[in-house]
């Protein structure tokens, strides 16, 4: 059952007013709109690009009624007894020790309260940690303060560093991109199951994406697996952060991804593979002769 079809109404209307800005705005790099991006007085999440977000945000969306009419219930429980049980009202207070159908009743209720709302957070969990078969693997290393990125399978890495402002012009980003845009980034094909494994080199960090619904912590020793898959019709560009406190550079290692139709995502492999195959190669040392 998607949670997002059933209950997530105000999410994606949330989501959607975003998309609506984000699209008036009309600002692309490269010919991909910039669509995954903090929006200044947004209280929202950001449109969502997988169905992993949509789950997240259905279910957001779902347990903030059910808070909400707990508020309003309480409240009206509260006012209710201010009003009718005050020392005004009700002179000569009750004496009552216990009423067991009300005990009963305000244990049982949290109890249905709670089954229901693991009713639908299970799947959406589950959902996330069933590693699928990768269409596409990238390895995401995390380091003080920047991100290496590695195609095992097209063998070929580069890392990853923030734009300066003096830098975003030239590299076709806007002003405001300052602190999200990156030299190089991630890019990945819609459509496709991406595999990202996620380690640390130094201290942890966190590789995160608000717009696909994934994060995982960047931890030294280990090795963690996400995955995602952006939808069709999303291609664009997409901007996230490093979410665990990992030293005084913390607020400048942004993460920058493109997501891009397959036939564009081949065309970039080809590239890739000539720029950066041997950027990780040893090089050759050369040996002093006798002679």
């Amino acid at each position: 059952m998607r949670i997002s079809s059933l209950l997530g109404g105000v999410s994606a209307a949330a989501a959607a007013t975003i998309m609506a800005k984000s699209a008036l705005a009309q600002e692309t790099v490269d010919g991909l709109r910039i669509i995954g991006k903090p929006v200044d007085g947004g209280t929202g999440f950001q449109p969502a690009a997988t169905e992993l977000a949509r789950d997240l945000q259905g279910l957001d969306g779902m347990i903030n009624w059910i808070i909400g009419a707990i508020c309003l219930f309480v409240l009206a429980l509260l006012i209710i007894v201010i009003l009718r049980f005050n020392r005004r009202a009700n002179p000569k207070p009750a004496s009552f020790t216990h009423n067991s159908p009300l005990e009963v009743t305000w244990t049982i209720v949290p109890i249905i309260i709670l089954v229901v709302i693991g009713a639908f957070s299970l799947p959406v969990l589950f959902k996330q940690m069933e590693i699928p078969k990768a269409d596409v693997t990238v390895k995401i290393t995390g380091y003080q303060w920047y991100w290496g990125y590695e195609y095992p399978d097209e063998g070929f890495s580069f890392d990853s560093y923030m734009l300066q402002k003096d830098q975003l012009a030239e590299a076709g980003y806007p002003e405001d991109m300052y602190r999200l845009a990156t030299d190089t980034a991630m890019v990945v094909p819609t459509g496709k199951n991406v595999v990202i494994q996620v380690t640390g080199a130094d201290v942890i960090h966190s590789w995160a994406m608000p717009a696909f619904g994934v994060k995982q912590d960047a931890i030294p020793g280990r090795l963690a697996e996400m995955w995602f898959k952006v939808d069709k019709g999303m291609e664009g560009i997409y901007f996230g952060q490093c979410s665990e406190l990992c030293g005084s550079n913390h607020a400048f290692m942004p993460i920058t991804v493109k997501a891009v139709t397959p036939e564009a995502y081949e065309a970039w492999l080809e590239k890739a593979k000539a720029e950066y195959a041997d950027a990780g190669a040893a090089k050759p040392v050369k040996v002093a002769s006798a002679d």
